[in-house]
């Protein structure tokens, strides 16, 4: 299959990224090192192009009730310029996928899902489209950036008259954006750094760019790529789709039961209260190296007997912290913060810890 690629794509290989398939797309994985760029954002500001994520735009007057029953969290919260984290639940226990609920009107939203899921999703949501809710995948028009770090607000502020420093977690604004019109500007974003997450057209997506880049001269402001990406997220312990949660994994066995509201009635709430109710066998952990190694996807985690427990999803060596972290499913007796457990490298048990996310705090 032929890789698609985002608007920018010359622009990043123009600035000497290293590009590489992800989700069907040809995308940016570093520019520089990924401990560099990593540091970047902790430290000051760095723009990721993410435009390979999906947008699509519900509307009507049935939206809401197609975005209840297809969502776990419940959306009858949301107000105009208000953000919700939530995920699709399929029909067997699993999750179709996770994403944003934006609301930008009273009968319009605005869904932002993962690269690799847009058919999917875009064919789960419509198969419960029974109210004739407008549906549109807007994902192919829209470029995304995804300007992180603390000095975030101060390098962007120049660009727009939207109060950034101001903004709320999760709260968003459609205005002018670097002399673009009807652009999102969202205070989200994946990395536990701050920052913004900006939603243009694709015509408008080298001027808004290029404006950022050169706002954000003072600060300090690198491009960044997804290898930067990953370990910056993993570092706050943010489920990735495809390594941490997937059609297998219960959203109550992911540690998404915050996301999960029984006050409503979406795909399969029956037997996710029922597993709430019964406990689950398994959790999603957070665990520290106590020995020098790193941690990968797949390697098993195992007790001190030697029983394999539960296996890593996610993995690596926090450049913050200089030490290995990483996610993992476990028995539930292993679940427990300070719990002892073993990853299990190369015939090699080394011990580790389970702890509580974000490994880092802000």
């Amino acid at each position: 299959m032929e890789l698609k690629k985002i608007a920018l794509n010359e622009v990043h290989e123009a600035l000497g990224a290293k590009m590489v398939p992800f989700a069907g797309y040809n995308m940016p994985v570093r520019y520089s090192s990924d401990i560099e760029e990593h540091k970047t954002v902790r430290e000051a500001v760095g723009i990721f192009d993410v435009s390979h994520m999906g947008e699509f735009r519900l509307r009507g007057p049935k939206a809401l009730d197609l975005i209840q029953r297809v969502t776990s969290n419940d959306a009858s919260k949301l107000e105009n310029g208000k953000i919700q984290y939530s995920c699709l639940p399929n029909e067997d226990g699993g999750i179709v996928d996770d994403l944003l609920v934006y609301r930008l009107a009273e009968e319009e939203y605005l869904l932002v899902v993962n690269a690799s899921n847009i058919e999917k999703d875009w064919n789960w949501i419509s198969k419960y489209n029974t109210g004739g809710v407008e549906m549109e995948n807007i994902s192919d028009n829209i470029s995304l950036f995804a300007v992180q770090g603390p000095k975030a607000a101060e390098a962007l502020q120049s660009l727009t008259k939207v109060d950034l420093s101001g903004m709320a977690y999760y709260t968003f604004e459609k205005g002018e954006f670097a002399g673009a019109q009807d652009v999102i500007v969202s205070a989200t974003g994946y990395t536990g750094a701050g920052g913004f997450e900006i939603y243009v057209k694709n015509e408008d997506a080298r001027k808004v760019f290029d404006a950022i880049m050169e706002a954000g001269k003072p600060y300090g402001i690198k491009p960044i790529g997804l290898g930067a990406r990953d370990t910056l997220r993993l570092e706050m312990g943010f489920c990735l789709y495809g390594n941490d949660i997937d059609d297998t994994t219960s959203p109550l066995e992911a540690g998404l039961g915050w996301i999960t509201k029984f006050n409503k009635d979406f795909v399969n709430a029956e037997d996710l209260k029922a597993q709430k109710e019964q406990g689950v066998s398994r959790k999603l952990i957070g665990f520290e190296m106590l020995e020098k190694a790193i941690p990968r996807s797949h390697y098993e985690i195992v007790n001190a007997e030697g029983e394999k427990i539960g296996e890593v999803t996610s993995g690596t060596m926090s450049p913050s912290l200089g030490k290995g972290i990483g996610l993992g499913y476990v028995a539930n007796d292993y679940s427990k913060a300070g719990t002892e457990i073993f990853i299990r490298i190369r015939n090699k048990d080394m011990k580790a810890q389970v702890v509580k996310p974000p490994f880092v705090k802000k």
